[in-house]
């Protein structure tokens, strides 16, 4: 990061830090809240001053959208037997888009390290529960905002393509649009999905600090973990890493058929991913808190 940009970025943090007494009297006497609305705006303006919050967030719509269009235009069902279930298929690029929103997420907590700039931030909110919550609201805010429009733009691509696909009514399948309440959880569900992939990211990164050492262990969670469970020969154990590793466990939100031969259900994994983030972020604040800037 360029010294100009690192600059621009610390100006907010600098701001609060050096605002005087007339500003700490205000802080205090509006209590954690008044701190807590100074650090978000903080965090706001670092985030949307830096270029690869954008390219970042523009390319997870983009690669969402792209991977589901190209799957529900090959995959096919000619007969009522077909397994296939239309809204997954949908919305299976969610499991790409993913890994551009926890690079972004690992950034955002990384790059203060890497810049040196997590000293100016502590000075100006030294609460550090505060600049860490600050950070993970402002994120997920701007990561849901993405994920809707990349989940809504991949159920477009499914309502098109579907139907010529075989995937009509004569065979037993619901059109793919929210007029249909599993539709709607499978949706729903999947912009929760991201956001929690956020805080999951966040979490790690503050308890690793290292960019590249935080991105390789998240996607290797996120990528990597189903894999090993899809190569485990005893099928007790397989089904076991369905139901607890982050990425297969949230994914089960997106199911809209058959939904007794899962694993875990649909709700039931998205709690067991939300319990992946709280545990990441428990444990970055911990280490945030025990260890020196």
């Amino acid at each position: 990061m360029s010294a100009g940009r690192h600059a621009q970025l610390a100006e907010p943090v600098v701001a609060l830090a050096t605002a005087g007494p007339a500003a700490g009297r205000t802080a205090e006497a509006g209590g954690w809240l008044a701190g807590f609305a100074a650090a978000l705006h903080a965090e706001w303006t670092k985030l949307r001053t830096v270029p690869s919050t954008a390219w970042l967030l523009a390319t997870a719509i983009v690669v969402t959208v792209a991977g589901s269009a190209v799957t529900v235009s090959v995959v096919q069902c000619s007969s009522k037997t077909c397994g296939a279930d239309p809204v997954k298929n949908s919305l299976i690029g969610v499991m790409l888009g993913q890994a551009a929103i926890a690079v972004l997420a690992v950034m955002v907590v990384s790059g203060e390290y890497s810049s040196g700039m997590i000293r100016t931030s502590l000075t100006a909110v030294p609460r550090r529960a505060a600049m860490l919550a600050a950070k993970a609201s402002v994120l997920t805010g701007a990561v849901l905002v993405t994920a809707a429009v990349a989940v809504l733009g991949s159920l477009l691509a499914g309502q098109h393509f579907t139907p010529g696909n075989g995937f009509t009514a004569a065979h037993g399948f619901l059109p793919v649009t929210l007029a249909h309440a599993p539709v709607v959880r499978a949706a729903v569900g999947s912009v929760l999905y991201l956001g929690l992939i956020a805080l999951l990211s966040i979490g790690l990164a503050a308890a690793v600090r290292d960019s590249g050492a935080a991105i390789t262990l998240v996607l290797g969670l996120l990528y990597v973990l189903p894999i090993i469970g899809g190569l485990l020969l005893n099928p007790v154990w397989a089904r076991r890493f369905d139901r607890y590793s982050p990425t297969n466990a949230g994914l089960a939100i997106q199911a809209t058929r058959n939904l007794g031969n899962l694993p875990i259900g649909p709700w039931e994994g998205l709690g067991v991913l939300a319990c992946w983030a709280a545990g990441a972020m428990l444990s970055g604040w911990l280490l945030l808190r025990l260890r020196d800037a």
